[in-house]
């Protein structure tokens, strides 16, 4: 009867435990629709008298645009899907490796000293191992050209159905400026909770360990991922604004571009001057168990940023404005000295 009670109790337990896991994600949930909403709203509310004085100064510029839109069309003789495979996959696969590649010489051969003192993790071996660099280069090549490309023919496929993806007129200024906002606050619900699914035990293993083979990652690992981690996590978040918004091919080609050079940021391991801190995810690489979003909102709003919050690396989070390192003006705390205890001999019992 005894046995009963205590077997009746655990289960019990169990079923508490459970739904209050349950409620607690269902609470965090609604505070990430509040948040997000809260923020479109915002952006919905603000964007034709904000949005309209950078439209004027725009001025010109949109003519001018709109005049190298016209006579790019006319030379493609209106064939669109080229205009789309060009403008999204060519002109941000461009700047993935320009970018990429300057970082990758700064990585392997050590120099030039005046990136090499702006390295996150100065304890690292540096200069990168080159068989490493290049094996992670193979991989990245392999998930651009067979997934990628097969990827944006069917987005491209999609938002023909829907619009016209590659239209005569460009959108105005303040318009691709509020989708590349919505752009950018939806990468960050699907890439933070596909990203938290992939540290789940049975994914990390298999599928996800591939891209944390780098503590301390360099710019060109970003895209360093098993293909069905590209696929969900790298591609999809990415896709699924311009998708819904049914954008502009020049604005999809913008937050492309924009996308690809942001994580490469996130990922080079140096905290350069002018440029976003890469900090936060460089602390993901770090610890495996913090900071898995882009913008950090999810972040703290789950509380996965919480050991991070109370760092060093969190208090150098920031824009750096000056040509001084941050590891030189917000050092390290210095590592406790163990002190040796003097030998005694042990008592005689």
């Amino acid at each position: 009867m005894r046995a009963s009670s205590s077997s009746s109790s655990s289960s019990s337990s169990w079923m508490q435990s459970v739904q209050d896991s349950s409620n607690g994600f269902w609470d965090s949930l609604k505070k990430a629709a509040f948040v997000i909403g809260s923020g479109l709203f915002f952006l919905v509310a603000f964007r034709n008298s904000v949005t309209w004085h950078l439209q004027r100064f725009w001025g010109a510029s949109g003519d001018f645009w709109q005049a190298q839109w016209t006579r790019l069309y006319t030379v493609f003789n209106r064939n669109e899907a080229s205009l789309f495979f060009i403008g999204t996959m060519l002109v941000p696969t461009l700047f993935f490796w320009m970018f990429n590649g300057f970082l990758m010489i700064v990585d392997m051969t050590g120099k030039p000293a005046f990136i090499t003192r702006y390295k996150i993790q100065q304890d690292k071996k540096s200069p990168v191992e080159v068989e490493r660099v290049w094996r992670a280069v193979k991989k990245v090549l392999c998930n651009q050209l067979f997934l990628s490309v097969p990827l944006l023919v069917l987005t491209y496929t999609v938002m023909s159905w829907r619009g016209e993806p590659c239209a005569p007129e460009l959108p105005t200024f303040h318009w691709v400026l509020l989708e590349l906002a919505v752009c950018g606050l939806l990468e960050e619900v699907l890439f933070y909770y596909s990203h938290r699914l992939f540290h789940y035990p049975f994914f990390y293993k298999n599928i996800h360990k591939l891209h944390h083979e780098w503590t301390a990652p360099i710019g060109v690992v970003s895209l360093y991922a098993h293909p069905v981690e590209h696929v969900l996590s790298n591609m999809l978040p990415a896709l699924i604004g311009p998708v819904l918004l049914g954008s502009h091919m020049a604005t999809t080609s913008l937050w492309f571009s924009m996308a690809l050079i942001v994580t490469s940021i996130s990922h080079c391991g140096y905290h350069l001057p002018l440029l976003p801190s890469p900090e936060f995810h460089d602390f993901h690489h770090l610890k495996f168990n913090q900071c898995y979003g882009v913008l950090g909102v999810l972040d703290r709003l789950h509380g996965t940023d919480d050991k991070f919050r109370k760092t060093k690396e969190y208090e150098r989070h920031t824009l750096l404005l000056s040509l001084t390192p941050l590891t030189k003006s917000i050092p390290d705390m210095p590592k406790k000295q163990v002190t040796s205890q003097p030998w005694t001999r042990p008592k005689n019992k």
